[in-house]
């Protein structure tokens, strides 16, 4: 299994997300679980281009501290909503015999989604732990609402197993 860590990146990672204590606590437990379980992770990170304030080189772009990848971890830039977008992140999960991806994040109706649903249609088993991936309010819907469209009815027996905490660290554990 890989943990795969999509778009935690400052300009983003604040209290303007649903549940955002609660998404960085869990978020930072999987993390720390899949590290001292020897679970791979992979860091991906959004480049919405030059003079978008939030590409290569904007303060914005950066990782947040709260989930800072450590010594060793691969980071991906890519510049369209799945992970898949990056070629050689696409290569590197492809071509491993293992198919089973974690994934956490932002935003939940954006990259999650994009990339939770391009993972599923190349055959990768998708798992996705309770309150790890958020996002803010839109026009159409409240945050808490978004969230829980696409964790409890959109993507559960679709498109990914919707695991609660404890059952994604036990996975991580093993």
């Amino acid at each position: 299994m890989k943990l795969i860590v999509i778009d935690i990146q400052k300009g983003i990672t604040d209290d303007r997300l649903y549940d955002f204590d609660g998404f960085i606590k869990n978020v930072t437990n999987i993390i720390d679980t899949a590290r001292k379980n020897g679970v791979e992770l992979i860091y991906v990170q959004h480049d919405d281009g030059p003079g978008s304030g939030f590409s290569v080189g904007d303060k914005d772009f950066g990782i947040a501290e709260q989930v800072a990848p450590i010594a060793g971890e691969k980071i991906f830039v890519k510049k369209i909503n799945s992970f898949f977008g990056n070629k050689e992140l696409a290569e590197y999960l492809e071509k491993e015999d293992d198919k089973d991806v974690m994934i956490v994040g932002l935003q939940t109706n954006f990259c999650i989604d994009a990339s939770v649903k391009s993972a599923f249609e190349r055959g990768f088993r998708v798992i996705i732990p309770e309150g790890t991936n958020s996002t803010f309010d839109n026009g159409y819907m409240d945050a808490e609402t978004t969230y829980r469209y696409y964790n409890e009815m959109m993507w559960p027996k679709r498109f990914a197993e919707c695991v609660s905490l404890e059952d994604a660290i036990g996975m991580l554990e093993k």
